[in-house]
């Protein structure tokens, strides 16, 4: 619900990006970030404005080449992305997000007590396995006969 609380502490207006984490959301995240590996070099960049980079790249859907150039380079946000992606970092990020998430805003346990499985759930797992998926779903196939480039051509004699 929309009290003066809640505006207020849903309220981006502060931020030089509406996607930009504030202190809270931070503290959150950075739990889960990876500390830089040891033997090489100090890290040089700020791994908050990555995620700021990484989230901004997420809510507005532009591209790679579109990040401002006030964020680090797209290829610095870019390649945490996919480490972050390999390695776990944003599957446990969003693990963490969820248990708070059903704790804290919607008053329940951490993990789901019950199921509801409707009857076209139950008439797909009967027939089971791989092959139960739609063909509309699957890539079309094409046989060797309509490959224009087929073996199967007369040689001339």
């Amino acid at each position: 619900m929309w009290t003066v609380e809640n505006r207020a502490r849903y309220d981006r207006s502060a931020l030089r990006y509406p996607s930009d984490l504030t202190d809270q959301e931070w503290a959150l995240a950075k739990v889960a970030i990876p500390p830089a590996k040891r033997g090489g070099n100090k890290r040089t960049v700020d791994v908050r404005e990555v995620m700021n980079g990484l989230m901004y790249v997420l809510s507005t859907g532009c591209q790679w080449r579109a990040i401002p150039k006030d964020l680090p380079p797209r290829s610095t946000v870019n390649h945490y992305f996919w480490r972050w992606q390999h390695d776990g970092t944003l599957e446990r990020l969003h693990h963490t997000l969820y248990i708070l998430c059903r704790e804290q805003v919607a008053s329940r346990q951490a993990s789901p007590t019950a199921a509801i499985i409707d009857s076209q759930s139950v008439k797909s797992a009967e027939k089971g396995g791989v092959g139960s998926i739609h063909r509309a779903l699957t890539a079309a196939r094409r046989s060797r006969a309509r490959n224009a480039t087929s073996s199967s051509t007369r040689k001339a004699c």
